[in-house]
C-alpha cells in the first residue's frame, strides 16, 4: 500500500485526470469499491441491510453516495443523511431513483431524524469530511459528529461504522484529529494510505484499514515516483522464499547467531528460535561458554559454538574462535544482550574485518559497533541494523524526542548516510533503505511492548537473509511478521498486558500460514 500525503494524493489526482481519467471516473471507482467491500462484510446478508451515509459536501460525500447507489441495486437499504451538501446533486437524485431516502441537516434541527436512522442502520458510512480537514472542526458539522458519536455510544448493538477515505475530522497528514471524531470500525481508503491515518491519534479511530482502487494507471508518473509505503499481506507475502518440495536443510541456508551473556541468557534463545520458526534450514548459536548448559536443553535444534568469556560475557579472544566458524553460515546475527563489557566491543573490533557475509545487528551490538571508528564502513553493505529509539540515540547523537518527533526522517537520513538498511523500531516500525525506499508498519500496540520482543525481530530477520531474501525486504518482512504475530498473541491471551516474546515467538507459525508460507 503506498503511503503519500494529502498534498500528493491531490496532485497524483490531478495529474490522472489531465491523463485522461476523470474526477468523476475516479469517484465512480471510489464508490464501487467502497460498496464491494461493505457486500464483502462477514455479517452482511442478503435480507434486509441497512445502510446509512452520512454525506459531506466532499469527494468522500460523494463516493459514499456511489456506494449506496450501488448498495441499493443490491437490494440494502440506503438512507443518505446531508450535511452541508445541496439536495440537487446529481448524486443524490441517483440515490433517490434507487430507491433510497434522502433528509439533509437543514430539516432535522433536533437531531431526531438522524438518531432514528442510526438506531436502524446496521451499517453507517462516515463521509462527512475528507483528507482536507483539521481541527477543530465547524459547528454544524461537529454538532453532527458529535450527536452521532452520542447516539451510538447509547445503543445495545451499535451499527458498524466504515469511514470513506478518513474518519470525519483526522488531519491526514499530522494525525491530530478532532474531539467529534467518530471511531471507526472499517477504514476504506481511496488509492493510497494517508500519512496522518498512520500516526497516533488518528490511527485509534482507524479500526481495520483497507485500500480501494480508483483506477489510476500504473504508468503514472507521480504514482511511480512514491517510495513510502505502509506493509500488507501481499506486499510481504511475495517477499518470503519459495519453499520447493525437493528441499534439503542447506536450501534454507544457515544463520549464525552470535547473541547473549549471563545477564540476557534469553536473547539469545529467542533469536535463535525466531531464525528457525521464520524457515532457516539450521541455526548455529555462538554464545559465551556458560550459556551452553543453560540453553542446549532447551534448543535442541541448534548447533553450538562455545566463546571464551570473561565473567560470563564475550571476551575479545573469541574473535578467533568465532572467524573460524563462520564460514559455515549464510547470514549472521550480532548483538542481542551482549551487555556493553569492554571486552564485548573489542570482540566486534576483532570480527568486523572478516565478516563477509549478509548481516544483522541489534539491541547492545549496535551501541558497541558505534563506538568503533567508521563502522558503517566496515560491515559488508547492506547490513539490517535494528535500533530501537534509545539505541538510536546512542548511534547518532540525537535525542529520543528528536527521533520520535522526526521518525520518518531520521530512518531514511541515516540509512542513506550508513549505506545500510534501517529498521527504526516502535509504533509504527520503520524499515528504510538507502536507496530512498521505505516502509512503515501499520501496527502500533503495547503487545509488543516487552522485554524480548526485540530478539525475536532480529531472529526473524536474519533467517530471512539466511535464505537468501535481500536486505531491504528482509527488514520488512520480518517487522511485518513480528507485528503481526505481536497482536495475534494479543489475541491468543485475550488482551496485550499477560504477552511475553515467547508468545510473539509461538505465533510466528500461524501469521506464516495465514501469508501462504
Amino acid at each position: 500500500m503506498k503511503l503519500v500525503t494529502v498534498s500528493e494524493m491531490k496532485a497524483i489526482e490531478k495529474q490522472a485526470d489531465a491523463s485522461g481519467l476523470s474526477y468523476a471516473e475516479m469517484m465512480e471507482n471510489a464508490g464501487r469499491g467502497l460498496a464491494g467491500v461493505i457486500l464483502d462484510l462477514p455479517f452482511v446478508e442478503d435480507d434486509e441491510v441497512e445502510v446509512l451515509a452520512l454525506v459531506g459536501p466532499g469527494n468522500n460525500g460523494g463516493d459514499a453516495l456511489v456506494a449506496l447507489d450501488y448498495l441499493a441495486r443490491e437490494g440494502f437499504k440506503t438512507r443518505a443523511y446531508l450535511v452541508k451538501r445541496k439536495p440537487q446533486d446529481e448524486l443524490v437524485a441517483r440515490v433517490l431513483d434507487a430507491g433510497g431516502e434522502v433528509l439533509s441537516v437543514e430539516n432535522d434541527g433536533t437531531f431526531q431524524a438522524l438518531e432514528y436512522y442510526l438506531g436502524t442502520a446496521d451499517v453507517v458510512l462516515d463521509g462527512v469530511l475528507g483528507t482536507g480537514a483539521k481541527p477543530p472542526l465547524k459547528k454544524e458539522v461537529a454538532d453532527v459528529l458529535a450527536k452521532t458519536l452520542l447516539a451510538i455510544s447509547g445503543f445495545d448493538n451499535p451499527p458498524f461504522v466504515v469511514a470513506v477515505d478518513c474518519p470525519s475530522g483526522v488531519d491526514c497528514d499530522t494525525g491530530e484529529t478532532a474531539d467529534e471524531t467518530i471511531a471507526a470500525d472499517l477504514t476504506v481508503t481511496m488509492a493510497a494510505v494517508k500519512q496522518g491515518l498512520l500516526k497516533l491519534p488518528a490511527f485509534e479511530r482507524l479500526g481495520e484499514l483497507k485500500v480501494v482502487d480508483i483506477g489510476l494507471p500504473d504508468d503514472l508518473p507521480l504514482l511511480k515516483e512514491l517510495t513510502l509505503d505502509a506493509a500488507e499481506d501481499g506486499m510481504v507475502s511475495a517477499m518470503l522464499p519459495v519453499r520447493p518440495l525437493d528441499a534439503h536443510k542447506g536450501t534454507f541456508g544457515t544463520a549464525m547467531i552470535c547473541a547473549g551473556s549471563v545477564s540476557y541468557t534469553g536473547a539469545a534463545l529467542l533469536s535463535g528460535k525466531a531464525a528457525y520458526r521464520v524457515g532457516a534450514g539450521l541455526v548455529t548459536m555462538a554464545v559465551p561458554e556458560p550459556l551452553h548448559a543453560a540453553l542446549a536443553g532447551q534448543f535442541p535444534e541448534a548447533t553450538w559454538v562455545m566463546l571464551p568469556h570473561e565473567a560470563g560475557f564475550i571476551s575479545k579472544d573469541a574473535a578467533d574462535v568465532f572467524r573460524k566458524n563462520l564460514n559455515r553460515a549464510t547470514a549472521l546475527l550480532v548483538g542481542p544482550g551482549f551487555g556493553l563489557e569492554p571486552s564485548t566491543k573489542k570482540f566486534i573490533e576483532g570480527i568486523l574485518s572478516g565478516i563477509k557475509i549478509p548481516s544483522v545487528f541489534d539491541a547492545d551490538g549496535l551501541k558497541l559497533l558505534s563506538q568503533i571508528t567508521d563502522w558503517h564502513k566496515r560491515i559488508p553493505a547492506p547490513a539490517v541494523l535494528t535500533p530501537h529509539p534509545g539505541e538510536m540515540s546512542v548511534m547518532t547523537g540525537l535525542s529520543r524526542d528528536e527521533i520520535q518527533n522526526n521518525r520518518q526522517e531520521i530512518a531514511l537520513k541515516y540509512a542513506r548516510e550508513w549505506g545500510h538498511v534501517l529498521v527504526l523500531k516502535g509504533a509504527f516500525t520503520i524499515a528504510a533503505s538507502p536507496d530512498g525506499r521505505m516502509t512503515v508498519i501499520p501496527v502500533a500496540s503495547p503487545t509488543l511492548a516487552r522485554a524480548g520482543t526485540g530478539d525475536v525481530l532480529a531472529g526473524l530477520i536474519v533467517g530471512l537473509r539466511a535464505q537468501g531474501v535481500e536486505a531491504y525486504p528482509s527488514a520488512v518482512a520480518g517487522a511485518w511478521i513480528h507485528a503481526r504475530a505481536g497482536m495475534e498473541a494479543g489475541l491468543g491471551l485475550g488482551g496485550s498486558v499477560s504477552v511475553l516474546a515467547g508468545d510473539v515467538l509461538d505465533a510466528v507459525p500461524t501469521v506464516l500460514a495465514e501469508l501462504g508460507a
